[in-house]
């Protein structure tokens, strides 16, 4: 942070010094310091520094001030003063044209100015320009700072950014997705969407951010080579949260200012004040659209305009025909419920990490079948509400979960999706009976095959009869009483009797049908079935006894009921 050369060279205590080089690179050399400095130069010499010397050391020798002079150039500095009069009397031309031909600033100092008042005048200028810089500087993050509060988008940080330090500036989002640009190529901006962009080497990095590894926004940028420019990027973080990315890049030979580098920064915090409240907006939002639909499914809401009324608010149309569909994710090889959904947020928030995707793989399915649908989360359930056909609901809702499943099994490969169906919604503001049948689907679906599997609930008849008579205390008694002495015997002796029936009685009593299902022989398939009449009381070729031993096993399966030897 500095000032510029034509700065120093116009004050007046310079007005007699004549420039002999490097008078075209005057407005963009930076001074950032002034020395005083004699043969031999080694080290001493830091970058944008204004060197002055009286060439004492040389003695006369235009060899030696020659090499005195490229010393100072591969030092990095940006100016030389020469004091002539004594020690050197005029400024070769070979030395005049070094300098210009490495675009450096070449000064000749009369005797009588003292380096003193020359040291004491840079400083001066120095200072002065740096309480200017700062003051300007924070305008600059009030401005920013104003825009983003006053409504401002991400379009007018990155016009902001141009408009302050003349940078071609882009603003993605952290997957890439372009939010806002100004004064950038076309063809630039698909490379960036499509990640078409490579690392230079690091020593090139170095010399195009070296200079300011002690600032701040140093760690964060990174280069990177786009569409034949050089562009570079910085990360832009909410509490520890990758938002996105401010991209900038610089004109070739064009060198980065403190200057250049403290607009950035205030650049990079406005951005992430805008992810900020944009998030606060988003997160109130699926908050809300969260609570209606959890009111929908789980009330009975009998002011259906109010309803409606709100669900207009959010973007609903409570008036398309909905199906509702309530889905359960577990772990393939465990039982518990999948632990992404144990997260800071409230277990109905549809604002975790893995809800996040299953509800984007929701919505995006949906627009795929050009449906509308509302989705949310309750602890581990997903409650989904699709536009449907009244007459074709079924094709609907397996279109709708084939595509869901097929994305999720994709992202997700260690969980199982389970499915409830519910029927067509007769009613118009039957949401919640919809919700009660989808999930009274899922849960006999659950309880019959186990996860990862599909239920409608027009399937489930002859289940929600079983299970409408099973709370019976004197049917669920009957069951045990039949059931159990098989269940022991198969856990004790790993058999599989109960299987057995099922398959004899599908296959009305068939031996040799029965037999080739199961894979055994007849004499086995017969020892097993005299196993069962005794184990139960009941004879097979008895029809009031088959049908007894069939209801009580479905019940048994149904309920999921143990008898106490077999825990």
């Amino acid at each position: 942070m500095g000032v510029y050369a034509a700065q120093i060279i116009q004050t007046p205590l310079l007005a007699s010094a004549a420039v002999k080089a490097g008078e075209k690179w005057m407005t963009t050399k930076e001074i950032e310091w002034v020395s005083v400095m004699e043969m031999p130069v080694e080290n001493f010499v830091r970058e944008r520094e204004f060197v002055l010397t009286t060439g004492i050391g040389c003695r006369g020798d235009v060899d030696l001030l020659e090499q005195f002079v490229r010393d100072v150039i591969e030092s990095g500095a940006s100016m030389l003063g020469i004091a002539t009069g004594r020690h050197v009397f005029d400024l070769p031309d070979r030395i005049i044209q070094l300098a210009e031909e490495n675009q450096f600033i070449l000064l000749d100092i009369p005797w009588d100015i003292r380096f003193g008042d020359i040291i004491s005048t840079v400083i001066e200028e120095i200072n002065s320009g740096k309480k200017d810089e700062r003051q300007l500087t924070e305008e600059i993050r009030q401005d920013f700072l104003n825009n983003v509060l006053h409504d401002g988008d991400l379009q007018d940080i990155a016009e902001a950014v141009h408009r302050y330090i003349s940078l071609p500036t882009m603003i993605t989002e952290y997957d890439g997705t372009m939010r806002a640009y100004y004064h950038v190529e076309d063809s630039t901006l698909e490379a960036v969407e499509q990640k078409a962009w490579n690392r230079p080497e690091s020593y090139e990095i170095d010399q195009m951010l070296g200079a300011y590894s002690e600032h701040r926004l140093h760690p964060h940028i990174y280069v990177y080579d786009v569409d034949g420019a050089r562009w570079c990027r910085i990360l832009v973080n909410t509490n520890h949260r990758k938002q996105g990315f401010l991209w900038f890049r610089l004109e070739p030979l064009q060198e980065l200012t403190w200057f250049m580098m403290n607009v950035l920064e205030h650049a990079v915090t406005s951005c992430a004040l805008f992810f900020v409240k944009e998030n606060a907006v988003e997160m109130t939002e699926i908050r809300l659209k969260d609570n209606f639909i959890l009111q929908l499914a789980k009330q009975k809401n009998e002011e259906t305009q109010l309803m409606r009324s709100k669900g207009e608010l959010l973007g609903y149309d409570l008036n398309l025909p909905y199906l509702c569909i309530v889905g359960e994710i577990r772990l393939k090889e465990e039982t518990e419920d999948f632990p992404s959904f144990v997260s800071d947020n409230p277990p109905t928030s549809s604002l975790q990490n893995t809800n996040y995707y299953i509800q984007k793989e929701i919505h995006n399915a949906a627009r795929f079948l050009s449906k509308k649908v509302m989705a949310t989360f309750d602890e581990d359930e997903v409650i989904i509400f699709l536009e449907t056909d009244h007459h074709l609901y079924t094709e609907t809702a397996n279109q709708f979960l084939d595509a869901v499943d097929r994305r999720l099994y994709e992202m997700l490969t260690e969980v199982e999706l389970s499915w409830g169906i519910a029927s067509k919604r007769e009613q118009d503001n039957g949401f919640h009976e919809s919700y009660r049948e989808a999930k009274t689907a899922l849960d006999i679906g659950m309880r019959q095959h186990g996860s990862g599997r599909r239920t409608f609930y027009n399937d489930t008849r002859i289940n929600r009869v079983l299970l409408a008579i099973s709370d019976n205390a004197d049917i669920e008694q009957i069951v045990r009483e039949t059931v159990e002495p098989l269940a022991a015997y198969d856990k004790k002796r790993q058999t599989d009797l109960i299987e057995t029936f099922m398959a004899y009685n599908k296959y009305n009593g068939n031996v040799s049908q029965t037999a080739r299902a199961l894979h055994l022989h007849r004499q086995s398939l017969m020892y097993r079935l005299r196993n069962i009449e005794s184990l139960t009381n009941i004879s097979l070729v008895d029809a009031d006894d088959v049908f007894l031993l069939e209801l009580a096993i479905r019940l048994w399966q149904l309920r999921d009921m143990k008898s106490p030897g077999a825990e």
